[in-house]
């Protein structure tokens, strides 16, 4: 029903908007500072999944009403950015102890990926993104078209996990090193924090793509 030549243009096409770091990838730095690169890596799953849940959305037909809807789009953008807000703020407030010490405020690791979900599913520019990769390549006389779009969404997301992951990981890394003390952990939590504390801030300034 997908054919070989679907995909790989697809990919290619994906990749040269996902290269581009963008939302989830500073949300993943920003985790990754601020928590630790557990913390990080779940949220890339967790942002994956939202981001499929959105696919879900466009195969089934929501994408147009997100694209002609000023205040859907409105509305999930307002979420979208005070979340992030939010968890910055929060990272501020209660950073997590150095790498290899015991005690301090510890997110688990479902928590994360449930943050990373709302993050990717209450972002508009993925319904967006998605309302206008998506279609082309899909074929009405290859099958049924729903179950098409379904498949050729894990294109995108599967690039997406892969290269966030790699964000992700190097993130962490760098917070293992910089992060040895209490002093400097409460530093670089204070950085990741504020890196999604701008993100959100930025998120609700910027509007519709094309706009």
């Amino acid at each position: 029903m997908v054919t070989l030549e679907q995909v790989v243009a697809l990919a290619l096409a994906s990749a040269l908007l996902i290269v581009v770091p963008g939302l989830s990838v500073l949300f993943v730095v920003g985790r990754a500072l601020s928590r630790g690169r557990r913390v990080a890596l779940a949220g890339v799953v967790g942002n994956g999944i939202g981001s499929y849940a959105a696919a879900v959305a466009i195969a089934v037909g929501l994408g147009p009403v997100l694209h002609r809807s000023e205040l859907v789009f409105l509305l999930l953008k307002v979420a979208g950015a005070a979340y992030l807000v939010w968890l910055g703020v929060h990272a501020i407030r209660h950073p997590s102890p150095p790498p290899g010490v015991t005690g301090g405020p510890r997110e688990s690791t479902l928590g994360a990926v449930r943050t990373g979900a709302v993050v990717g599913i209450s972002n508009p520019k993925v319904f967006i993104l998605f309302a206008a990769i998506l279609p082309p390549f899909a074929d009405p006389t290859a099958g049924d078209v729903t179950t098409q779009l379904l498949l050729l969404a894990l294109v995108p997301v599967l690039l997406g996990l892969t290269t966030d992951s790699l964000w992700g990981l190097l993130a962490g890394r760098a917070r293992g090193l910089l992060a040895g003390t209490p002093a400097r952990s409460r530093t670089v939590a204070r950085v990741g924090g504020g890196s999604m504390i701008a993100l959100g801030v930025s998120v609700a300034l910027t509007g519709r793509p094309g706009h």
